[in-house]
């Protein structure tokens, strides 16, 4: 089908590495709890948790940013990264792996996110040794760290099989990884990596279950969030699929769906990554 790549990677990361210049990339950092940061650069939004027992990095974006986020780290008071934990597999979200856990950090993710980063698709070729997790879980952990509990819990079958949302329980303060894009794409499902719309709508079914209306929200790519951003972007989607499956329900083709526009008026970036016609498209092959 048309809306399968080789790669998840051709998508996000290709274009980046193509258009821009990594090495002008600025890091750049903004505070949201005490002990809790998100950095901005170029790949996925990078979550941060600092104190006494030590630092956890949330994704790490490409490895030739790897010094310019540690530098960062250390801007806001933090020792070196400890543990790095990986939202999903793709490599605009785990490009610094091999840097840092070369550099001693404690690498941890969805058991999926090992399979795949260790047998490579497309265009992210097999991870070295150094990069994957070696820490890996079905359902999820607990980090008992810096005077809260972390929670890492594994949603399945949504922007990929191996998607992870991190909630920090005493900040207040979600993760989200690609499951969450704010209004600068059309949502993201690699069904080449066992995503699925569905599984994005529950994973935001789920996630808004546990925030309340002070809840911090960091979500893959885009600003930082409120759970009504969340629940916002969690309504787009299960809209678009409701029109969708009522329009194949009354025999409609791809083409003739498309030209009735399911995706307008959601105030989402019209040229971003992944297009409204894309996203229908995507939609349309997965309800049908």
């Amino acid at each position: 089908m048309r809306y399968l790549l080789a790669s998840a990677a051709l998508i996000i990361s290709a274009p980046v590495l193509a258009q821009q210049d990594l090495s002008k990339v600025e890091i750049k950092a903004e505070q949201i709890a005490p002990g809790v940061a998100v950095l901005f650069g170029a790949g996925g939004n990078i979550g941060v948790s600092y104190g006494e027992d030590g630092t956890v990095l949330i994704d790490d974006q490409f490895a030739p940013l790897t010094g310019k986020i540690q530098a960062a780290v250390a801007a806001l008071g933090a020792q070196p990264v400890k543990f790095l934990v990986n939202t999903h597999w793709h490599y605009d979200h785990t490009g610094g792996n091999e840097n840092l856990g070369k550099a001693g950090a404690v690498i941890m993710a969805h058991d999926n996110v090992r399979v795949r980063m260790a047998a490579g698709q497309g265009n992210q070729k097999p991870s070295a040794k150094a990069a994957l997790p070696v820490v890996t879980y079905a359902d999820g952990l607990k980090l008992h760290l810096n005077g809260e509990e972390v929670r890492v819990i594994h949603m399945p079958a949504g922007h990929t099989d191996g998607d992870s949302i991190v909630h920090w329980t005493k900040s207040n303060v979600i993760h989200m990884g690609d499951l969450f894009f704010l209004r600068m794409s059309f949502p993201f499902v690699d069904a080449s990596s066992g995503g699925h719309v569905r599984g994005v709508i529950s994973a935001a079914d789920k996630a808004l279950a546990i925030a309340d209306d002070q809840t911090t929200i960091i979500p893959g790519h885009g600003e930082v969030a409120t759970k009504a951003d969340l629940q916002q972007y969690r309504d787009m989607i299960a809209q678009i699929v409701a029109k969708v499956e009522a329009s194949i329900k009354a025999g409609k083709t791809l083409e003739q769906v498309k030209a009735e526009r399911p995706a307008d008026g959601y105030g989402v970036k019209a040229d971003g990554f992944i297009t409204a016609d894309r996203f229908v498209e995507t939609v349309y092959n997965m309800v049908k």
